[in-house]
C-alpha cells in the first residue's frame, strides 16, 4: 500500500490538485460554486476515460491483463473523489436553493412532473452516473475483491462502462444546456473519443489473440 501511495496516490493528488486549483482560478464565473463545478467536472471525465485505457493498452502492448489492477483501481478513487465533490457542488450551480427543480418542472413552468428536456436529461444522467461511481468507488479495494470474489467483483466493475456512458450524455449535454465555448466541447469530444477507439482497439486485438489460437 505504502508504494501505491507514493507512484499512484501522490502523483495523482499533485495533478487532480493542480487541474482544479487552475480551471477555479482562470474561469471567468463571479461565484465560488460555478467556479468550483467547473473545475471539477473536466478532471473527474479524464480520470474516468483514464481507467477504460489500462486494460485495453495492456492488450495493445502484449502486456498481462490483471482481473485488478492497482493503477486502474487508484485512477478510479481520483476519480470518483473528484465526480462526487462535482455532484455535490453542482446541485446549486443553476437553481441556486432549489436543487430539485433540476428533475422536476416548476410550478410557474409551462410542463409538469418529472423534468423531460435536455436540462433533465443532463442531470438524471448525471444524478445516475454519480450513484454508481460512488458504488464502483466503494468497492475499489482488496476487502470488496475478498468478499465478492474474483468473478461477482469484475461483474461489478464492468458497470464502469455504463457509467461511461451516463457521463458521456451528461457531459454532451450540458455543453449545450451551457453553451460552452469550443475548446471545452472538444475535450470533451476527444476524451469520448479516445475511451471509444481504444476500448474498439482492445477488443480487435483480444478477439485476435484467440482467432490466432485456434
Amino acid at each position: 500500500m505504502e508504494s501505491r501511495i507514493w507512484r499512484h496516490h501522490l502523483p495523482l493528488f499533485v495533478v487532480s490538485f493542480a487541474t482544479v486549483a487552475a480551471l477555479f482560478s482562470t474561469r471567468p464565473y463571479r461565484d465560488v460554486i460555478s467556479r468550483a463545478s467547473f473545475a471539477t467536472a473536466y478532471p473527474a471525465l479524464a480520470l474516468m476515460v483514464a481507467t477504460l485505457l489500462v486494460g485495453p493498452w495492456n492488450l495493445l502492448r502484449r502486456r498481462p491483463n490483471p482481473v485488478s489492477s492497482d493503477l486502474r483501481r487508484d485512477l478510479g478513487i481520483w476519480a470518483g473523489i473528484l465526480g462526487v465533490l462535482h455532484a455535490a457542488v453542482g446541485q446549486f450551480v443553476h437553481l441556486r436553493g432549489r436543487p430539485w427543480l433540476y428533475y422536476v418542472y416548476g410550478s410557474t413552468e409551462h410542463h409538469h412532473g418529472l423534468r423531460h428536456d435536455l436540462f433533465g436529461l443532463a442531470n438524471y444522467t448525471g444524478a445516475l452516473g454519480v450513484l454508481l461511481l460512488a458504488a464502483l468507488f466503494a468497492t475499489s479495494n482488496d476487502l470488496s475483491l475478498k468478499r465478492f470474489g474474483t468473478r461477482k467483483w469484475k461483474q461489478l466493475q464492468r458497470w464502469n462502462y455504463a457509467l461511461f456512458a451516463l457521463v458521456a450524455i451528461h457531459s454532451v449535454a450540458f455543453q449545450v444546456v451551457e453553451k460552452q465555448t469550443e475548446p471545452w466541447v472538444m475535450m470533451v469530444a476527444f476524451c469520448i473519443a479516445l475511451a471509444l477507439i481504444i476500448q474498439v482497439a482492445g477488443i480487435m486485438r483480444r478477439i485476435a489473440s484467440v482467432v490466432g489460437r485456434i
